[in-house]
C-alpha cells in the first residue's frame, strides 16, 4: 500500500463528518431508550425519564444556546460537516422535538399506568376524594401559599423576570370591569414537587404541586375571576462569557458570568399543549422567541423530580442495589487510620505486616475502577493518609468538580493544618459548578492553602494528585492519574479509572504540571505523560500513524479506544487514513462521534459501539497494538478539540502487566456486551445489540460480579479477575516477540536515558539469563546484603518492572543496556554487582 489517498477521496469533504449536535442528540435518544425499554425495572425507567430531562436541559442551555448566540452575532462559518450555525440550530430543534413528545407519551401511556398497577399513583387533582382535596387545600394554605409571589404584567408592572429552568404557572384573571391580567406564579422549588396524599393501606398517592396550586388559586387571587392557566418552563442560554484576556480578576469574572447567566437569552419555552393562546402568544412576544423554540407538550413539563420515586423501598421494582467495594490490595491495611505514616514512624497505622497504603503503591501500581471500587476506601483513603502522615512533605491536587461537602477538600485542609505544603488547582470555569468551586476556593484560601483557580485561555480538566513523601532512601513521589473527578457523589454513578503509582517519571511529570498551575508557563517536554495542550495531540497522532505504517508493511495493526466523545476532525481524519491503510479500529464511544464507520474505501475496518447502562460510562482507555508490542494509556482526555487544544489534560501510559490485563478485559467486555451496547451505522444512527441465541452479556453486570468476588476472596490482589468465558481475548497485554517489529531509534530510548516507552526486548534474550536465575533461586547467588527487596529499595533508579511475559525485573547496566531477571534475588545480586560500591 502507498501513503497517498485515492484520487477520488478528499477527507476534507463534509460528507465524511457527522454533526456534533445531532450526534449528541443521538446519544440522548439512547438515554431515553432506557426509559422506553420495558426489560428494565420500572423505577429504573423512571430514573431515566428524569436523567433525560436533565440532559436535554443542559443541551439546550449549552449547545442550542451557543448556536443562537452565533446566529445573533451573524456568524455564517460552516462546521466540518458543512453546516452553518442557523442550519445546526434548526436541525437540532427539529430532532429534539419528537424526542420530548416520545418522553411524554412514554410517561402517559406506559410509566404512569405501570406505577399505578404497583400501588404508586400520580393522581390528577380531579381524581382525589373530597376529603383528600380538603387535605390538599389545608396543605396549600399553610405550607405553600406563604412562599408564593404572584408577579403581574399590566400598565403598572413590567413583564416579570422568569428564572432559568423554573416551573411556572401562567394565570389569566379578570376583574369586575372585564379587564384581563397576566400573572406569573413560580412553582416553589423548596417544596416537594410530588405532594403525598394521605391514604389508607399500603398504596402511595401523589399529586403534582402545580396541580395543587392551580386548584387553589382563589386563595392567591381573591376578588377576581381566574379565567385560565398554563404550566410553562423556560430554558436560558448558559453560554455567557467574558474575555479572559481583559478580565482583571478571574473570580470577579466568574461571578459576573454567573449573574449574566440568570438574565441570558431564552432558548426554549415548554408549555402545556392546551395552554390558552393569549398566554402562549404573550410569552412568545415578551421573551422574543421564534415559534420553532416553543414546545407544546402533553403531560408534566419536567420529570426531574420523579427521581424521588426511586428512593421508595420497592426492591421489586428496582435494579439490584450496588455498594462500591474496597480494593483487595488495600484490604489488609489498617482501616481505622488510613495509613498514617510509614511503619517506622507510625506502626499503629499499618496493617498486619506493618504496611501502609504508600508501601502497597510502592510495591506495585494499583488500578482503581469506580463505582465498582469505593472512592472513599481508595482515593479518599490515599489523600487522608497523606494529610496525616508525618513523612509527607506536600500534597497537590487538581480539582475540576467536587462535592458540596467534599472530603477531598477537607483532607487538603487537614494536610495544611498538619504543616504540609498544599497546593490546589480549582477550576472556576467548570460549567454549572462555578458557584460550588468559588466557595471552596474561598475556604481553601482562608486556611492558607496555595490555590490556583484558572489559566487564561485554558480549562484545567486533568484529574491528578501528587503526594511528596520523605522516605529512608530519599524523597518519593506518589501519583494518582484518573479519568474522573474528585467527587464522592459522581464516583458512585460514573464509571471511571484511576492509577495509583510510585513511578518517578510520572511523578516528575506531574511536578511540572502543578508548577504550571501556579507558575508562568507549561513545560513542553515530559518523560511519560501525554499532556494537553502541548504533547498529547502530537503523541496520539504518532500512535495512529504508526499503526498505519505497520498495516502497510503487513504487520499486526490495531487501535482500540474507549472514550466519551470522538469529535476532533483532525483525529477523525487520521483514523480514516489508518483504516484505509488496513488498520482494524474498534471504538467504544459513549456520546458524540463525528466519524462515520463502514464507509466503503474509507472506514471499512472501523467499528463504533456505545454502552448506555445504569452507570454513566466515563473512562478513557487507549490501546495501540504496535505490531505485537502494545501500548496502553488511561487519562482524562477525549478525542475532542477542546480536550487536545484548549484544556490541560493528562493521559498516562500503563506498563504494569496486571493493570494492562484488566484494561484489556474492560475493552473486550465492552465489545462483547449484547444487552446495553449499541452499534453505530454510517449515517450516525444506532442499532441496539441483542443476545439472540447467545448468552446475555452485560459489561457493567459482569464487572460488578467480578469486583464483588475479588473483594470477598482472600489472597486476590486484582480488582477484577479479568476473565470470562463469553469474552474473547484478542488484545495483547505484553510484547509478543513472534510478531514484533523493532521500534525505531526515536522510540528506543527516553530522553533522559530511562526506559521511557521502550517495550523490552526481554523476551528475545537468550537462555543465559535463565541459568543465572536458576542459580540464584538455588541459593548460590543470594545478595551480599541479605534482603533482596532492601537492596532494590536502595537503588530504585537502577531497575524497573518490564512489560514481559517471562521476566519480573529489568536492571539498567552502566553502559545503558538492560539485563533481565526473573526473581528479586537475581535482580538484587545484579544491582549489587553494578552499583554496590556507589
Amino acid at each position: 500500500m502507498t501513503d497517498e489517498l485515492p484520487a477520488d477521496i478528499d477527507l476534507a469533504d463534509p460528507q465524511y463528518y457527522l454533526n456534533r449536535e445531532l450526534s449528541e442528540l443521538e446519544f440522548q435518544s439512547r438515554v431515553l431508550n432506557e426509559a422506553l425499554d420495558d426489560r428494565n425495572p420500572l423505577l429504573e425507567r423512571v430514573r431515566f425519564l428524569s436523567i433525560f430531562t436533565k440532559n436535554l436541559d443542559e443541551f439546550f442551555m449549552k449547545r442550542v444556546g451557543g448556536l443562537k448566540q452565533q446566529i445573533d452575532a451573524g456568524v455564517t462559518e460552516r462546521t466540518t460537516d458543512g453546516r452553518t450555525p442557523l442550519k445546526q440550530w434548526e436541525e437540532a430543534i427539529d430532532k429534539a422535538r419528537p424526542m420530548f413528545e416520545r418522553q411524554a407519551e412514554c410517561y402517559r401511556e406506559e410509566i404512569r399506568p405501570a406505577l399505578a398497577g404497583e400501588g404508586i399513583h400520580i393522581c390528577d387533582y380531579d381524581d382525589l376524594t373530597p376529603d383528600q382535596r380538603a387535605e390538599m387545600r389545608d396543605y396549600f394554605e399553610l405550607s405553600v401559599l406563604p412562599t408564593l409571589t404572584p408577579l403581574s404584567f399590566d400598565p403598572a408592572h413590567p413583564f416579570p423576570f422568569i428564572s432559568n429552568l423554573s416551573l411556572s404557572l401562567a394565570v389569566v384573571t379578570r376583574d369586575d370591569d372585564g379587564d384581563q391580567t397576566f400573572t406569573r406564579v413560580k412553582i416553589p422549588q423548596n417544596r416537594p414537587r410530588l405532594v403525598e396524599v394521605e391514604t389508607d393501606g399500603d398504596e402511595v398517592r401523589y399529586v403534582l404541586l402545580e396541580e395543587v396550586i392551580r386548584a387553589d388559586l382563589d386563595l392567591l387571587f381573591p376578588n377576581v375571576e381566574v379565567v385560565d392557566t398554563a404550566v410553562f418552563k423556560l430554558t436560558r442560554n448558559a453560554e455567557v462569557r467574558r474575555n479572559e484576556e481583559v478580565a482583571e480578576d478571574l473570580i470577579d469574572m466568574i461571578e459576573e458570568v454567573l449573574e449574566q447567566r440568570r438574565f441570558a437569552t431564552v432558548v426554549r419555552l415548554e408549555i402545556e399543549a392546551d395552554a390558552p393562546a393569549a398566554a402562549r402568544d404573550l410569552l412568545v412576544e415578551q421573551l422574543d422567541l421564534d415559534d420553532r423554540e416553543v414546545f407544546e407538550l402533553r403531560g408534566p413539563l419536567d420529570y426531574r423530580e420523579l427521581m424521588d420515586l426511586t428512593d421508595l423501598d420497592r426492591p421489586d421494582l428496582s435494579l439490584e442495589s450496588w455498594t462500591p467495594q474496597p480494593h483487595p490490595r488495600f484490604s489488609d491495611l489498617d482501616t481505622a487510620d488510613a495509613g498514617l505514616g510509614s511503619g517506622a514512624s507510625s506502626p499503629e497505622a499499618a496493617g498486619d505486616d506493618g504496611d501502609t497504603i504508600f508501601d502497597e503503591i510502592r510495591r506495585k501500581d494499583v488500578l482503581l475502577h469506580h463505582p465498582y471500587h469505593s472512592f472513599g476506601d481508595t482515593v479518599q483513603r490515599f489523600l487522608d493518609a497523606a494529610a496525616n502522615d508525618p513523612d509527607v512533605l506536600a500534597i497537590k491536587a487538581a480539582i475540576y468538580r467536587t462535592a458540596s461537602d467534599s472530603q477531598v477538600i477537607e483532607a487538603l485542609i487537614d494536610a495544611a493544618d498538619n504543616g504540609k505544603q498544599v497546593a490546589a488547582m480549582v477550576e472556576l470555569k467548570a460549567r454549572f459548578d462555578e458557584q460550588n468551586n468559588l466557595e471552596w476556593v474561598r475556604r481553601l484560601e482562608e486556611e492558607g492553602i496555595h490555590v490556583a483557580y484558572g489559566t487564561i485561555g485554558l480549562k484545567t480538566h486533568t484529574k491528578t494528585a501528587l503526594v511528596v513523601r520523605e522516605e529512608e532512601d530519599g524523597v518519593r513521589l506518589y501519583s494518582h492519574v484518573a479519568t474522573g473527578n474528585y467527587h464522592s457523589g459522581t464516583a458512585k454513578g460514573y464509571v471511571d479509572l484511576g492509577v495509583l503509582t510510585a513511578d518517578r517519571d510520572i511523578g516528575q511529570d506531574l511536578v511540572k504540571v502543578f508548577n504550571f498551575f501556579t507558575g508562568p508557563s507549561l513545560d513542553e517536554e515530559f518523560r511519560k505523560l501525554l499532556i494537553a495542550p502541548v504533547t498529547m495531540r502530537t503523541e496520539f497522532t504518532k500512535c495512529i500513524r504508526r499503526e498505519a505504517e505497520h498495516a502497510r508493511a503487513g504487520r499486526d495493526a490495531r487501535i482500540v479506544a474507549k472514550m466519551n466523545a470522538l469529535e476532533d476532525p483532525g483525529i477523525v481524519e487520521e483514523l480514516y487514513e489508518a483504516s484505509m491503510a488496513g488498520v482494524d479500529i474498534d471504538l467504544l464511544v459513549r456520546d458524540i462521534c463525528r466519524l462515520r464507520p463502514g464507509l466503503e474505501g474509507v472506514s471499512e475496518t472501523v467499528t463504533v459501539r456505545s454502552v448506555v447502562d445504569r452507570f454513566l460510562e466515563h473512562s478513557r482507555i487507549f490501546y495501540f497494538e504496535n505490531a505485537g508490542d502494545p501500548d496502553y494509556y488511561v487519562g482524562s482526555a477525549d478525542w475532542m478539540t477542546r480536550n487536545l487544544d484548549k484544556r490541560v489534560e493528562a493521559v498516562a501510559p500503563v506498563e504494569d502487566p496486571d493493570i494492562r490485563e484488566q484494561l484489556r478485559f474492560i475493552l473486550e467486555l465492552g465489545f462483547a456486551d449484547n444487552r446495553k451496547a449499541w452499534e453505530m451505522n454510517a449515517d450516525g444512527t444506532y442499532d441496539q445489540r441483542e443476545p439472540g441465541d447467545d448468552h446475555e452479556i452485560s459489561m457493567q453486570k459482569i464487572l460488578m460480579d467480578q469486583t464483588l468476588a475479588a473483594s470477598n476472596t482472600p489472597g486476590v490482589h486484582r480488582g477484577i479477575s479479568a476473565s470470562h468465558p463469553d469474552v474473547p481475548e484478542t488484545l495483547l497485554v505484553e510484547s509478543d516477540p513472534s510478531v514484533m517489529a523493532p521500534r525505531d531509534d526515536g522510540e528506543a530510548e527516553a530522553s533522559d536515558g530511562d526506559d521511557g516507552d521502550d517495550r523490552d526486548d526481554a523476551d528475545d534474550r537468550d537462555d543465559a539469563d535463565d541459568t543465572t536465575d536458576s542459580a540464584v533461586e538455588a541459593g548460590a547467588g543470594a545478595p551480599k546484603n541479605g534482603d533482596p527487596q532492601h537492596v532494590l529499595d536502595d537503588f530504585p533508579e537502577k531497575w524497573y518492572v518490564p512489560s514481559s511475559r517471562h521476566y519480573e525485573y529489568a536492571v539498567r547496566t552502566p553502559d545503558g543496556d538492560r539485563d533481565y531477571r526473573k526473581t528479586a534475588e537475581a535482580a538484587a545480586r545484579l544491582v549489587e554487582k553494578y552499583y554496590g560500591e556507589e
